[in-house]
């Protein structure tokens, strides 16, 4: 496994000087605190965090994996221990609400801690990455009891959070789904059903999870129009905000796969377990999509971290192996070849996967500081956000075609 080194330089050259936030935030009152040297500090410490805990339990949590026991399961040794210190250090509430125990800062920013999490440990990463759309689902929809019972301790990253979608018998076609919600007198639902491919859908990291399950309240529609949202924890939480008995829910297996495997990919199971509506009824799909939309930002995180992490590996490989001579004369005289990173050949496919890189990057956080703008209600810079996207998307487009892939619409 290549040893990862975080590109704080890179992050910061395409936060100060290709998109410029510094005089972005300065123009907007909610970020008008967040200072350049403030920025390169979290950069800063987010990379030491990354290199020094994170990166270490790649490979061996990667031939350890995830063990299921009728217990619960158990993630890779030194997994729990690296996200206490996450917690400690409060980087899951980095980019949340104020009000609720966030520290405010601009989602741009988290997004950063993300590709640095992800890049120094893909399957570590996803605990707290669903997390992050559990609490924006949480923020835009929840009423304030939830808000104030499941949001706060997501924040704070004593509880971590799972988009619960996908079922045996459909997956993009969720109008399909059969896991059904029965009301209870108290106002509650029972749902029963089972869903499958639930990333952290169990695990030992933290003392509950926070379910957001879709779901359809007996007597819906059929179809999209008839699903709802649900928040379901782990562990029913009582008036007073304790951990009371076990929720009727349970992860029946974990995946087996070729990759990640230090992640729980779970079946899980809902025998009657209690859930709360978020948001209106019938609703569902739309509030979801809350969460989608950044599931989508994860994604693609997610191939921003393989690009580099392949880059990193490929550039020390490089200038490790030996073979031949360089076609200007030796670069290496003392040796029996030359490394092969001196052969031409060898140094376009390189500055070929810097190119997607930092491409992405530079594309991917291009879009979360509109988000940020808009987030901060300046409707002049939003629009002109708006202006800059429909720029933006047939280069992108273009990108994407040029790299041998189909452009989607």
């Amino acid at each position: 496994m290549p040893t990862y080194k975080a590109p704080t330089r890179d992050l910061q050259f395409v936060l100060h000087d290709v998109l410029g936030v510094d005089d972005v935030y300065t123009s907007l009152p909610e970020f008008e605190e967040v200072s350049p040297d403030l920025i390169d500090a979290i950069l800063e410490q987010s990379a030491k965090f990354c290199e020094d805990v994170l990166a270490p339990l790649n490979e061996s949590g990667d031939e350890e994996g995830c063990q299921w026991t009728p217990e619960g399961v158990k993630t890779p040794a030194g997994f729990a221990q690296a996200y206490a210190q996450y917690v400690e250090g409060g980087w899951p509430s980095l980019a949340a609400d104020v009000e609720y125990g966030g520290q405010g800062m601009p989602n741009t920013l988290g997004l950063c801690m993300s590709e640095l999490t992800g890049t120094a440990n893909w399957a570590w990463s996803m605990y707290p990455g669903l997390s992050h759309g559990a609490i924006k689902t949480l923020e835009e929809h929840g009423s304030e009891e939830q808000k104030q019972r499941y949001l706060t301790r997501l924040i704070s990253g004593e509880w971590t959070g799972t988009m619960c979608l996908t079922e045996p018998h459909c997956g993009t076609d969720l109008g399909l789904l059969r896991t059904k919600a029965v009301r209870n007198d108290d106002g509650s639902f029972s749902l029963h059903g089972t869903k499958i491919f639930i990333s952290a859908g169990e695990h030992d990291m933290a003392e509950n999870i926070v379910h957001i399950v879709i779901a359809r309240i007996e007597g819906a529609p059929e179809g999209t129009k008839g699903i709802s949202l649900f928040v379901v924890p782990k562990v029913n939480v009582n008036e007073d905000g304790t951990l009371g008995d076990r929720n009727a829910l349970n992860c029946a297996s974990i995946e087996s796969k070729m990759g990640i495997k230090a992640s729980a990919t779970c079946v899980m199971n809902f025998d009657g377990a209690k859930g709360y509506l978020i948001g209106p009824e019938n609703r569902g799909l739309n509030c979801m999509f809350t969460f989608m939309n950044a599931a989508r930002l994860g994604t693609a995180v997610q191939g921003l971290c393989h690009a580099e992490l392949a880059y990193q590996g490929a550039f020390n490989y490089a200038r490790e192996r030996l073979a031949m001579r360089s076609l200007t004369g030796p670069k290496n005289p003392d040796g029996p070849a030359d490394p092969i990173l001196v052969h031409p050949d060898v140094r376009r496919m390189l500055l070929t996967q810097r190119a997607i890189a930092e491409g992405s990057r530079a594309f991917l956080f291009f879009l979360a500081l509109q988000g940020d703008i808009i987030r901060a209600g300046n409707e002049e810079q939003a629009k002109q956000a708006d202006n800059l996207m429909a720029l933006l998307t047939p280069i992108a487009k273009a990108f994407v075609t040029e790299l041998g892939f189909e452009a989607a619409n």
